[in-house]
This record gives C-alpha cells, structure tokens and sequence, in this order.
C-alpha cells in the first residue's frame, strides 16, 4: 500500500471517474488503473464497481476511503511539522475574486506572496462579485476580493479604482475633462459588466438615471472599449481596465467623480488558516 493508491483512491471518488480522477492528481488513466488494481489486491477485497455513466465504490470502498482521508491528513500534518521546525512555511489558501480585480489589483499581491511563502500554494478562482460573497459564506474559499465592501465590514482594503467616461475620439464631449453621468447615459451607450453586479447601468439607476439607447451589451470591458472605437457609443468602465495605449479612444472623469473599492474578506464559515493569516499579515503591511 503506497501514497499514490490512496490519492488515487479519493480522487476516483471524488471525480466519478478513473478519467476526471487521473487529470486532478497528474497521473495517466493507466498508471491510477494499475495502482487502484493493485491497491485491490494487496486488501484481497474489492474497492469498485464500474457503472456504465462512471465508477461507484463498494460498501468497504466507502470504510477504506474515510480511512485514506485520514492517512494523508495525517501525513499532511507530518510535513507541517517539519515544515515548521526547519523554519519554512506550508499550506494552502483557496481565493476567489472577479476578472478584473486578477488582472489589476491581485495578480501582483499574489506573486509577491509567493515569492515570501514559496511553500504554500495558492488557488486563484475567478467569478463574478456576487458568488464571491457565496462562496465565502458557505466555506468553499479562504478568502475573497469583495466589491465596495460597507464601511463597517472587516474586509482589508487592497484598493480602488476611478470609473471613467471613454469616448470616441470625434465625439462631441472628447475635448472636455469632466462629463457628468447624466450626459453619457443619454447618448448611444456600449455597456461592459465586467463580471460584476456594478455597471455603468447600475451606476445610472443609482443616481436616478437610465441607459436608453444601450446599442451593445458584452461582458468584457475591452470589448467594450473596442466598440467605442469604432463609435458604437461611448461608455463608463474602470480605470484599471484601460491599457496605457488608448489610440483612437479619449478617456474623461465623471463629475462628481466615482470609484469603486476592493476589500479582502476571509470565510466566516471556519478559522483561519496559519497561511491565509500569512497573506492578510503581508496585505495589511
């Protein structure tokens, strides 16, 4: 009996399947055949059945896996141990966030605390800003990058970003500096989401405003920004998503100006892990 029988043992249960289950441990469909099959014999006692929509475990299959969690948890805390008596930190943080907040504000967090804590692993996970929230209320992440967070929420800050009008180079306003919200709403409208729940049309109804003439709705901001270009209409998207070469578009600030703020929220489903601590002791200094 051997470390890799056992992975592969809760990763064919965990999957479903000796394909799925191969791809998430990094071995062929083959070598986790052989090693279940000999995981099998050396017990003398069958631990699955092959169903024709995937793979079941047996009733002792169910018992040996509770038994297998067990074994690599415990092992798992062996390589803690030592890992904190050679002086070196270990783990792993589960972190989720939106697409643009990856690209800009986290991606450069993220290596800087890799480069400090090589040992501990981290897994980014990208979705929108309202399963963010889900996923930290039910325990499926350690942490999460939240979206304008309330003044009296016990999210870190990480940032902010401006929200800005960008415009068609021949359009009418392009000479200006400042536009206001209620002059771009009524103009021909490129809407971007960007993956969030805060939009420019969500920005608009806030203020009492709507978007009338919305001529393209697309998820991406750089799509978005394409299409302004080529004078679909104007929009309102973040500053971070701008690239620093903005040839045939012209950016302006909203008056009054608007922004919004990143926070770094941990699960209140569990404690803390030492290595989620190790992130939010880095991002607070």
């Amino acid at each position: 009996m051997n470390l890799t029988q056992l992975r592969s043992l809760i990763a064919v249960a965990e999957a479903g399947s000796f394909t799925a289950a191969a791809e998430a441990i990094g071995v062929t469909q083959s070598g986790m055949s052989q090693a279940l099959a000999g995981l099998e014999e050396a017990l003398g006692v069958k631990l699955l059945v092959r169903q024709r929509h995937g793979v079941e475990l047996t009733a002792f299959g169910e018992r040996a896996l509770d038994h297998a969690r067990a074994a690599l948890a415990q092992l798992e805390m062996i390589r803690q141990e030592a890992a904190e008596v050679r002086g070196e930190e270990i783990g792993s943080i589960r972190i989720a966030a939106f697409p643009s907040v990856f690209t800009t504000v986290l991606s450069p967090l993220l290596h800087r605390f890799r480069s400090l804590h090589p040992g501990i692993k981290v897994v980014a996970l990208e979705t929108d800003d309202v399963e963010v929230i889900a996923w930290l209320e039910s325990g499926a992440v350690d942490l999460g990058v939240v979206l304008n967070p309330p003044e009296d929420s016990d999210a870190i800050p990480i940032g902010q970003d401006a929200w800005l009008g960008v415009l068609p180079m021949g359009h009418r306003f392009a000479r200006r500096d400042m536009v206001s919200i209620a002059e771009l709403a009524a103009e021909p409208f490129v809407l971007a989401t960007g993956g969030c729940h805060v939009h420019a049309r969500t920005l608009t109804e806030a203020v009492g405003l709507s978007l009338p003439d919305v001529r393209m709705e697309v998820r991406d901001w750089t799509s978005a920004i394409a299409l302004v270009r080529e004078g679909v209409g104007v929009g309102i998207v973040p500053e971070s998503t701008l690239t620093e070469k903005r040839k045939g578009i012209r950016t302006v600030r909203l008056d009054p100006p608007l922004v919004r703020r990143f926070g770094l929220k941990k699960s209140p489903a569990h404690e803390l892990s030492r290595a989620s601590s190790l992130l939010i002791e880095m991002v607070k200094r």
